[in-house]
């Protein structure tokens, strides 16, 4: 693999003092609180702990464009990354969201957030190869992809990812990335939510060239990304107006007038299975007050309604419900979906064997653990 990357990427092992500050955490007992960015302080529960920073340990450490494979430290900023692909001619297919122009690799890993093309190219953890972990011992390991197996049993790559940093402390991700597209072409579709669906159930049975889709104020909006001829081909006959450039990176990021509407209603999140009709949620009375993200299967909505309201619709439909702050918002007593008492236990266990005395973000994802 190429190891020496461009000489405007910054390369800095930090690991050791790292390792040393986590060593001296477990001796004492005493809790961290994980920060790379900070873009992301918002997505989950409030962390009482000393900072640990990761912005120092940064750097690509190995990239093959050949093989289409990347090694970054988790310090490293998201857009240098993203920059040293696409002068390759290439992408992170689960187009991160960053939330701040301070997002870091390892906030990515941590959060596990996909943006527009998640459901035709995958999420994250999907792309993860590998990573390297230093555990609360203070020793950095390697785990999955070409690397040793993980003697616990865990594929602990994976399980890293979304974990908010309550396992242990990514040091380094290696990752798959994929070329650009040849040619996009976005779409602009007046269709009521409704018809919108219809159309997207229908589309989704072809292989067109769709890699995004959502639905607000009466439109339908749709991007085609591939091979030249098929992207002309299927704007031809989809129709609809050119949609402005940007569009998807407003909503990746959420800087749509959507979301930074003025409302006396919390924001949720609801992830839901392919193909669910349109739910009725309590308080939502305006088309206004809900998105239509990855074809349906991510909603915005804003609604007074109460959390175990909200929580028990998406709960019938296949999926869950997320209270969303914001980026710039602050952290939320209880965002997440409460565990299922089965769940909840395995989530105990894990957290009990890889971090017993809780010293790594504890209580991130639920008071609990």
């Amino acid at each position: 693999m190429n190891d020496t990357p461009s000489r405007d990427i910054i390369n800095h092992d930090a690991s050791e003092a790292l390792a040393e500050r986590i060593r001296r955490a477990e001796a004492e007992g005493s809790p961290l609180r994980i920060i790379g960015g900070d873009t992301k302080a918002f997505y989950g529960r409030e962390v009482e702990g000393e900072a640990l920073s990761t912005r120092e340990h940064r750097g690509i450490t190995e990239y093959d464009p050949v093989e289409l494979i990347v090694s970054v430290r988790a310090g490293t900023p998201l857009r240098e990354l993203e920059s040293v692909l696409a002068a390759n001619g290439q992408m992170l297919p689960c187009e991160p969201p960053h939330f701040g122009e301070e997002a870091t690799v390892g906030g990515m890993i941590a959060t596990g957030l996909s943006g527009p093309r998640r459901p035709w190219a995958g999420s994250v953890r999907d792309f993860v190869l590998g990573t390297r972990i230093i555990t609360r011992q203070g020793s950095e390991q390697r785990f999955g992809g070409q690397v040793m197996k993980n003697v616990a049993g865990y594929d602990l790559s994976r399980l890293m990812v979304g974990a908010q940093g309550t396992l242990g402390l990514i040091t380094e991700v290696s990752m798959k990335v994929l070329p650009l597209p040849a040619a996009t072409r976005s779409l602009h579709l007046e269709m009521s939510l409704q018809e919108a669906l219809e159309k997207l159930a229908e589309w989704g049975r072809e292989p067109l060239p769709i890699t995004a889709a959502a639905w607000l104020e009466g439109a339908l909006h749709l991007r085609l990304e591939g091979g030249p001829s098929s992207v002309e081909a299927t704007a031809r006959r989809l129709g609809g107006d050119e949609l402005l450039d940007g569009f998807w990176e407003a909503l990746r990021e959420q800087q749509l007038a959507f979301f930074g509407a003025e409302s006396a209603h919390p924001l949720w999140r609801l992830s839901l299975p392919h193909h669910t009709p349109a739910l009725e949620l309590p308080g939502v009375s305006r088309e206004s007050d809900v998105l239509y993200d990855w074809a349906g299967t991510q909603r915005w909505a804003r609604s007074d309604a109460s959390p175990e309201e909200i929580r028990a619709i998406a709960s019938q439909a296949g999926g869950h419900a997320t209270r969303w702050a914001g980026p710039g918002g602050a952290p939320q007593e209880a965002p997440f979906t409460p565990l299922a008492p089965v769940v909840e236990k395995y989530h105990r266990n894990l957290k009990t064997q890889l971090d017993p005395q809780g010293i790594f973000n504890p209580g991130r994802l639920y008071a609990a653990f």
